[in-house]
């Protein structure tokens, strides 16, 4: 390699040479073909191709995971803003039914009294005699009230399952038609998640832990609820399970039930009155109850 001077052109146009003088020479010295080649190569090396697709895809991915969490914080931010405006909304049916509701459970928590089944009616376990004292002072306040079975059987979406609670159907206004309020004495429990989201446990302690509403109201809340689930076990990336859809969940209010009505008040185990004991004959002292019996007759004359 040599310096090769090449300070003029000549162009041929027409049969006619054309120069160009004062060109720069070229210097093809090996130091500056070696360093052109080696500034080549390195901008056009494999690690650095790698090195700008990995930060590609880094910035890509950060932008993704910022776009979530946008997306998922106006998510719940909607949902905590549907389900207040559900609840705050009420009727004066509804919320004459609340009252008398929470005054029966207030009362029967604090007696102490044991009702017909033999257990505390604060009991957990006794949720059958709840709804029966509930059910009982709203018939004796003039309500058509009445405790409900619902059953269905399973399909390819959900399992079959029952469950009872108490409704209460009204007839007082003729332009509406019969309006029919459902009574739910564990409505957060039904929708409460060992394992749920941080969002999702706020938007459940939200809940009444007794619900009085319209069937309106009710399938209103069962969507806003069913779909944070389903929101919270995919962000857990856990499996949603079929009691959780909303399917099932308007199933055990709203599917075909029986209505256990009764004509006569149910009788209430706070109204003070000691419970009767039960006899036995065991318990029984028949030569004092059949003295009369060992007694001489007397002659009659």
């Amino acid at each position: 390699m040599g310096r090769v001077p090449i300070n003029h052109r000549i162009l041929t146009c027409d049969s006619r040479e054309i120069e160009f003088p004062g060109e720069p020479a070229i210097n093809l010295s090996d130091d500056t073909v070696f360093q052109f080649l080696s500034e080549e190569c390195e901008a056009s090396s494999p690690a650095s191709s790698i090195d700008d697709d990995e930060d590609d895809e880094e910035k890509e991915n950060q932008n993704e995971n910022e776009n979530r969490s946008a997306e998922d914080d106006h998510f719940w931010e909607t949902q905590h803003q549907l389900l207040q405006s559900t609840i705050c909304r009420t009727s004066s049916l509804e919320s004459r039914i609340r009252t008398i509701t929470k005054e029966t459970l207030k009362e029967a928590q604090q007696s102490g009294n044991v009702c017909t089944c033999g257990k505390p009616l604060n009991n957990n376990g006794c949720r059958k005699c709840l709804m029966e004292e509930v059910c009982g002072r709203l018939r004796n306040a003039g309500f058509n009230s009445a405790i409900c079975k619902s059953k269905w059987r399973s399909s390819p979406d959900i399992p079959s399952g029952e469950h009872t609670f108490v409704d209460v159907l009204d007839n007082s206004d003729p332009k509406k038609g019969e309006v029919r309020v459902i009574i739910e004495l564990n409505f957060r429990a039904e929708f409460e998640m060992a394992r749920a989201h941080e969002e999702y446990n706020k938007l459940i302690k939200k809940l009444p832990e007794i619900f009085v509403g319209k069937i309106e109201r009710l399938l209103t809340l069962l969507k806003i609820l069913c779909a944070a689930a389903k929101k919270c076990m995919k962000e857990k990336k856990m499996h949603m399970g079929p009691w959780r859809k909303y399917r099932y969940m308007k199933a055990k209010w709203l599917r075909t039930c029986e209505r256990l009505a009764s004509s006569q008040p149910l009788s209430s185990g706070y109204s003070g009155r000691p419970a009767r004991p039960r006899m036995s004959m065991l318990t029984v002292d028949l030569m004092e109850n059949f003295s009369n019996l060992l007694r001489p007759a007397v002659e009659v004359v």
